[in-house]
């Protein structure tokens, strides 16, 4: 699919060629990220276990899943097509409806977002914060930011394509 084709040029290591997000992508990060850890607090469902909750336990528990995934398949993780799409919805849905965890999710989604938008990191968020410490690039399907990405991309390289600067 074209689309993930150029997802996945978009993906290479900030570090190496800048930012692999622009303006938009950047903007959306930060003012939906903003919002996530708003609603952490507005939804009447914040318990004093939350903040170590979504800051340290959910970061911890995907960096330990990162570092074994890692022991046992050193590749790069690309789950970007529909299966990774719906898995990363499967895996992050209860975590919002379940009251206990809510304020924890939208804490951890959000602090991963605004993460994202300081590296310039156009993967998904939920990957946002292992990646960094272990100095990766995995992805996995963004369902909120890869149609903004992938317009984006598609812009500087069309724009690239006719001489144009981006």
């Amino acid at each position: 699919m074209e689309t993930e084709q150029v997802m996945r040029n978009s993906r290479e290591s900030p570090g190496a060629r800048g930012r692999a997000i622009g303006t938009f992508g950047t903007i959306a990060r930060l003012i939906v990220g903003a919002a996530f850890i708003a609603l952490a607090f507005v939804l009447g469902e914040f318990e004093w276990f939350s903040l170590p909750l979504g800051l340290v336990v959910f970061p911890a528990a995907l960096l330990l899943f990162q570092w074994l995934r890692l022991r046992w398949a050193p590749g790069k993780l690309e789950a970007t097509g529909q299966l990774g799409f719906y898995l990363n919805i499967l895996i992050a849905l209860p975590f919002f409806i379940v009251s206990y965890t809510q304020a924890a999710a939208f804490l951890f989604y959000g602090a991963s977002m605004l993460l994202a938008a300081a590296r310039g990191y156009a993967g998904c968020e939920v990957t946002a914060i292992s990646n960094w410490l272990l100095r990766r690039e995995d992805q996995v399907g963004c369902v909120i930011f890869s149609p903004i990405d992938a317009a984006e991309a598609g812009g500087r390289q069309g724009a690239r394509q006719s001489g144009r600067h981006v």
